[in-house]
This record gives C-alpha cells, sequence and structure tokens, in this order.
C-alpha cells in the first residue's frame, strides 16, 4: 500500500495487525527488553519507542521501507495525534465503545485467520488473548478520542457555499485540478433469467457429491475437480483455519454445527451452493473444506430473454415505443424500471458512470455505441447479493461527456470537494500550530534533525 504519510495523518495505529516478518536492529533491541525510552511527551502523554517501533512493523507490513525520514514522519503524525488527543479529554469526549470494540474484533479476526488460531496468535503476540485485547483497547479508546477531535475541527469550519467554491476555481491552480474520466449515462432493459430449473441443477449435482463422500469417496478429490472456487479447489477444498466472522453468516452457523468429518446439507449464500466438510475447530475458528457451485442457465433461458428484448428493442427502433416505455412495462429490474430505466450508480446515486464503474459485459457492448444507440440483446450481471447474478439485458447510450480536466461547471462536486478537504486541511493545520505553542512538547535528541513539516515539534 502506497499511502504518503501526512503530518495529520488520523489512522495513526492503522487497520492492520502487526504482521509484518522482518524487525529493524533497534526494534529487536527494545524487544529483548534492553532498552524502551520515551523519545516524545505532548502535555502529560508519553511517547515511547517501542510505540514508533510498532508502527514503523506495520509499515513494514505494508511494503514501505523504513528508513530515518519514515520514522520521523510516524512520530510527527503521532504528535499531532497526542495534541488531539488532550484537546478531547479537555473537550471531555466520551470513548464510543461500540466502535472500539468492533475494531479490537475485527483485528483479531484478522490475526487469527492469519496466523492459524487463537493458540498461534497467543505465541506470536507472546501473551494471552484476553491481554492483547487490552493492549489494542487502551490504544483504539486514544485513536476512537483522536478522530472525534478532528472531526470537530473539521466540522467547526463548515462547507463552502457555491459562491465560495466558484472563487476557490478562479485561484487555484488549474493543472492541479483532476482529470476526470470520460463518463457515460445510460437506460436499460433488463430481463432475469427462470433461477428454479438452474438452481435444481446444482442442488442435484451436490446431492450427488454427498452420497459420494458418504460412499467411500473423498470429499477433497471432488472439490479439486468440480468446486467452482478456484483458490480453494487447489488445496481440495480446504479454507485453512480462519475466523467465522469472515464468512457469510450461513456458511459459518452451517460449519460451526459440525463436528469433525461431518458434511453440512447444501447451504446457500450469495457465492453460490457449497457442501462443506468439517476439518477441525477452536474457538470461534474453523478449518474446512467446501464445494461450491453457481447456477448455470441454459442456452434455452438465453435465447427465450434475447428474443423478448430483440422484440423490444425493434418497437423501440421503429418508434413504435418508448424506451422509457419499454422499460416501464417490461423491465424485471425495480430500481431502474419506475426511473424509466435510467441507470445510476448505487453508491453515489450518480447518473454519469465512469468506465471503471460499469459491468464489463456492459462497457464491452457500450463502446462501439454512439449516442441514442439501442444495443442488441447481451448477457450481463447485476449488483444483488444473490445466487445467480446473471441478467439478460438491451441498453441505450443516453449520453457521452469526453474525458476533460475538472471544472466549476460540470464538475460543481468534484471541485466542491476538494475546496472542503483543503479548507479542513488548514484547519487541522491551524490547530496543530496553535496547540504547539501553549502545550509542553519535549521530543529526544535523536530526532532532533528530523525533517518535520511543522517547525513547532522542536523547542
Amino acid at each position: 500500500m502506497n499511502k504518503v504519510l501526512k503530518v495529520f495523518c488520523t489512522g495513526l495505529f492503522g487497520l492492520i495487525v502487526f504482521l509484518a516478518g522482518a524487525r529493524t536492529a533497534q526494534a529487536q533491541v527494545y524487544q529483548k527488553g534492553l532498552i524502551d525510552k520515551t523519545i516524545a511527551i505532548v502535555g502529560n502523554e508519553p511517547i515511547m519507542l517501542s510505540q514508533l517501533e510498532d508502527e514503523v512493523q506495520m509499515m513494514q507490513a505494508q511494503g514501505i521501507t523504513s528508513d530515518k525520514n519514515v520514522r520521523c514522519q510516524i512520530l510527527e503524525s503521532m504528535l499531532s495525534a497526542k495534541l488531539f488527543l488532550n484537546q478531547a479529554k479537555l473537550d471531555s469526549l466520551n470513548i464510543r465503545p461500540d466502535q472500539v470494540e468492533a475494531e479490537i474484533n475485527e483485528r483479531l479476526d484478522k490475526a487469527m485467520t492469519q496466523l492459524g488460531g487463537e493458540k498461534e496468535t497467543e505465541a506470536y503476540f507472546k501473551k494471552p488473548l484476553f491481554k492483547l485485547k487490552e493492549d489494542w483497547r487502551a490504544i483504539l479508546n486514544e485513536q476512537n478520542l483522536t478522530q472525534q477531535e478532528q472531526q470537530q475541527v473539521m466540522r467547526a469550519v463548515g462547507e463552502l457555499t457555491p459562491s465560495e467554491v466558484k472563487r476557490f476555481y478562479k485561484k487555484v491552480d488549474k493543472d492541479s485540478l483532476p482529470i476526470v474520466s470520460t463518463q457515460y449515462r445510460l437506460s436499460q432493459v433488463v430481463l432475469y433469467p427462470s433461477k428454479e430449473q438452474a438452481t435444481m441443477a446444482v442442488k442435484e449435482r451436490l446431492l450427488g457429491f454427498r452420497q459420494r463422500v458418504l460412499n467411500g469417496e473423498k470429499f477433497s478429490t471432488l472439490a479439486a475437480l468440480y468446486s467452482e472456487d478456484p483458490g480453494s479447489a487447489l488445496r481440495g477444498g480446504e479454507l485453512r483455519m480462519a475466523s467465522k466472522n469472515i464468512y457469510w453468516p450461513a456458511f459459518s452457523d452451517a460449519a460451526m454445527a459440525l463436528k469433525p468429518g461431518q458434511i453440512s446439507q447444501i447451504v446457500e449464500t450469495p457465492d453460490g451452493f457449497h457442501l462443506i466438510q468439517m476439518i477441525e475447530k477452536d474457538g470461534d475458528m474453523f478449518n474446512a473444506r467446501h464445494i461450491l457451485l453457481k447456477p448455470r442457465y441454459t442456452d434455452v433461458d438465453r435465447d427465450k430473454a434475447f428474443k423478448t428484448l430483440d422484440s423490444i428493442r425493434t418497437k423501440i427502433i421503429k418508434d413504435s415505443l418508448t424506451f422509457e416505455k419499454a422499460a416501464r412495462f417490461f423491465s424485471e429490474d425495480p430500481k431502474t424500471r419506475v426511473n424509466g430505466g435510467q441507470m445510476s450508480d448505487e453508491n453515489s446515486g450518480s447518473i454519469y458512470f465512469e468506465k471503471d464503474q460499469l459491468k464489463p459485459a456492459d462497457y464491452n457492448v457500450l463502446k462501439d455505441m454512439k449516442v441514442g444507440d439501442v444495443s442488441q440483446p447481451f448477457e450481463s450481471a447485476d449488483n444483488e447479493t444473490r445466487v445467480g447474478h446473471t441478467i439478460y439485458k438491451i441498453i441505450r447510450l443516453d449520453e457521452i461527456i469526453p474525458s476533460h480536466p475538472a471544472n466549476v461547471k460540470d464538475d460543481f462536486t468534484v471541485i466542491q470537494n476538494i475546496a472542503n478537504q483543503q479548507k479542513q486541511t488548514e484547519a487541522i493545520k491551524a490547530f496543530v500550530e496553535e496547540k504547539q505553542k501553549s502545550t509542553y512538547i519535549k521530543v529526544d535528541d535523536m530526532f532532533k534533525d528530523c525533517p518535520f513539516e511543522s517547525s513547532g515539534w522542536i523547542k
């Protein structure tokens, strides 16, 4: 992960678990108990060398080379965070325990999954899980308060008004603005294939596999030959020891109900249909094998849908039916049908799509169309988390906005976001500079030559 370290970074302790391989010589020294020291004090809050080295270790886990400048950047982020933490305590902000506990559990799930279980995790960190959670809780409690205080500072500056955004655009260096990729506006008419027949065929195959295992065949052999999960199929369907929380609930519940060696009934998840064989359990962790099959729709389904869509397309082209009416009367997609077929991004609500936001099948058809064209019927996929994502559709290309430098007329929201971010960054910087003047700060001489972005740390 090539994230640039910023002075006012909020993610001081990261969302990943401390799983780096190599340690620096300095880290090895303090971990052997020979050296640990306070390297900075901000108000009443100390920063220990061991804490800095934990941060360095996380950077190494992300593939960032560890050198003196990286340590300086991390330390400056930690110093900045302590200023926010001091202010959060003065403002009597309350820790949000639900957020902290959720983060602790997420970290622990990732650690146990990566390391192979509870015992392996305790061995790696050289402490029992309850102590590990206590340590993380102390860190994350501070992080939670720090983030709340930063959010208060950013909220205090408010949102820029449209006139302020326009003034920002006039002053900003236009070369610094992003290039907006080509955008497309589309409408669609969608038909779903009949799920029943495809689902029945998958279930019959899985029941056959289950009986073969009960008759003495190896589950792992069948998984390697037939499972449609390519990663685990190479291992005979084995998933490896992992927390139950990383799987779909239906899958985890079925797996955890099994004893070692037992085989589940057919389990349905948004990925498809599964048979599960339990290998071993350890608390909330388990290792299992599975065979995954996904519904496959027949040529009959496809041909029937294509014939209907082709008939609708012909009427649209002959002007005997508008695309909007066709979508309202015939489309089976409830989200676009009510809008006359107009597609919109589920995350942003925007009716404009960049290439990377479109399904590959949609873009492959779209790229050869002109504005106003209605496509031939084709097979695509929907955005629903359900088994069998196949859909059949026709699309109309309503508008193309060519790639261009962001401007306030066509990309007001983009410019507004940039302007608001700059305003918030300036507010954070001003907060830090103000608190540096009124807060006791002492940084160890070993960091006196650090190229800090702010000059107020060394007094």
